[in-house]
């Protein structure tokens, strides 16, 4: 049994360094930040096919809803303050 246990605990740790082993040596710029890209990706993205290109009404889409929202709170806390009472539906206070 022991014998066992310690052939598979060497076939674990032979295995492993046949994984370190495989690595195939990209520069790295330090230890650890060793990405690099494909073969024919440009060096600057922008105008490439790379290019995501956002629209940007896509982007502003948050900010505006987030004005909105506040505008809604407004309402209502101003309703809130006048009547002491809570309204949810911005369209029922009005």
């Amino acid at each position: 049994m022991k014998k066992i246990l310690l052939l598979s605990a060497g076939l674990v740790i032979a295995g492993m360094s046949l994984q370190v082993s495989a690595y195939d040596g990209t520069k790295c710029k330090e230890p650890g930040v060793c990405w690099e890209p494909k073969p024919g990706y440009p060096d600057k993205v922008a105008g490439s096919k790379y290019d995501p290109k956002h629209d940007p009404n896509e982007l502003n889409k948050q900010s505006q809803s987030i004005k909105e929202m506040e505008e809604r709170n407004e309402k209502r806390w101003q309703h809130l303050s006048k009547t002491g009472k809570f309204v949810y539906d911005v369209d029922e206070i009005e």
